[in-house]
């Protein structure tokens, strides 16, 4: 796997990743919405730890920086 996504967009998944949990576990949204946003929760902070998406990979794009 070619890593895709950048530093600032690791930061932005792992922060959203982490609000999405406390919105979780505090009650703030429960039921069903609850436990979909908790799974996209998990599944931003996985991508932000291994650096690769693999929507972006199907779409063509890289948040990474340019090496020359």
């Amino acid at each position: 796997m070619k890593k895709n996504v950048g530093n600032p967009d690791r930061i932005i998944r792992a922060i959203l990743a982490i609000v999405l949990a406390v919105l979780y576990f505090t009650g703030v949204t429960e039921g069903t919405l609850g436990l979909v946003l908790v799974i996209a929760g998990g599944v931003f902070l996985a991508t932000s730890f291994v650096s690769f998406c693999p929507i972006y990979a199907i779409l063509g794009k890289s948040t990474c920086a340019i090496k020359k």
